[in-house]
């Protein structure tokens, strides 16, 4: 089973995700455990993914990896890896339990009724890791609802780029049906080589919904006490309005909704500059107030 969890592997690494992950911004010493739990998201995500494994091949191995690492099994070197580094800094795996539960939905379930269903998947897809950045970091858990607006926020860009390519090769399809109901329209219609009229509207109203997750996420890296967690989140904030704002104008069936690294690094120095400034505003503030 180890061996087919590798084979399933996929060569994508951290430096290839749309947004940063523990990227140098991270202090060093938070970098080893949020890579582990990284490879072993990264493994479980492809396992997932597969275009030929059957399902319960899929959903054997996400059971391995789970027994690997909640139990003593060495079925996966992934999660053995990352029951490691946890215990290593007295973190429980709660947040990785969370995660296997989304890549079991992802074998099981190719359809979402409403954006309620979807925002469900995203509890398990892709708040988890915010909460264990922050749990990482000791930051505070009253942080949580800013985190996972934002991860949230982060997972429904991503299936909105990814969206033809999901239903192509998948059969997966993360648009809401009653959204795709609301305009006329069936999935069928991610085959096409770029996005009919109906299909742009659904994307967009995602996008309008994705702004608010993002506005809700606004004040969540001022509020980090860890600097360095802060600036990385600022700038994934950036991106993610950006891109967000990239998909109201162009077609992911047909132009490129993905960052440059040159405008990436753009956004970056602007998202730093911002973020220094707020935060130093923030530190006087109390000051100012004083009689």
């Amino acid at each position: 089973m180890t061996q087919a969890a590798g084979a399933l592997r996929s060569e994508k690494s951290h430096s290839d995700e749309n947004f940063p992950v523990a990227s140098f911004l991270i202090h060093p010493r938070h970098r080893a455990v949020i890579l582990a739990f990284y490879r072993f998201a990264r493994t479980a995500d492809d396992v997932a993914d597969h275009e030929t494994a059957t399902p319960d091949e899929k959903l054997r191995l996400l059971d391995g990896m789970e027994e690997s690492l909640v139990r003593h099994g060495q079925v996966s070197p992934e999660a053995a890896s990352l029951k490691a580094a946890l215990a290593g800094h007295g973190l429980s795996a709660e947040h990785a339990i969370d995660l296997l539960e989304a890549f079991r939905r992802d074998v099981r379930k190719l359809r979402y009724a409403n954006w309620d269903e979807l925002m469900d998947y995203c509890r398990y897809s892709a708040m988890p890791v915010g909460r264990f950045v922050l749990d990482v970091h000791g930051e505070d858990r009253a942080l949580w609802p800013y985190s996972d607006a934002l991860c949230a926020a982060l997972q429904v860009i991503n299936h909105l780029q990814d969206c033809a390519k999901d239903y192509r090769t998948l059969n997966r399809v993360y648009l809401p049906l009653d959204l795709l109901g609301r305009f006329d329209i069936e999935p069928e219609a991610l085959r096409a080589e770029r996005a009919s009229p109906a299909l742009r509207g659904v994307i967009e109203e995602l996008a309008r919904r994705t702004d608010a997750l993002l506005s809700h996420a606004r004040p969540f890296a001022v509020a980090i006490a860890d600097g360095r967690l802060g600036l990385e989140v600022a700038v994934i904030q950036k991106f993610a309005e950006d891109l967000n704002a990239t998909l109201k104008k162009r077609d992911p069936l047909s132009q490129r909704v993905h960052h440059r690294k040159s405008e990436a690094l753009g956004l970056a120095f602007g998202a730093a500059a911002r973020f220094m400034a707020s935060r130093a505003i923030r530190r006087k503030a109390p000051a100012a107030l004083e009689p």
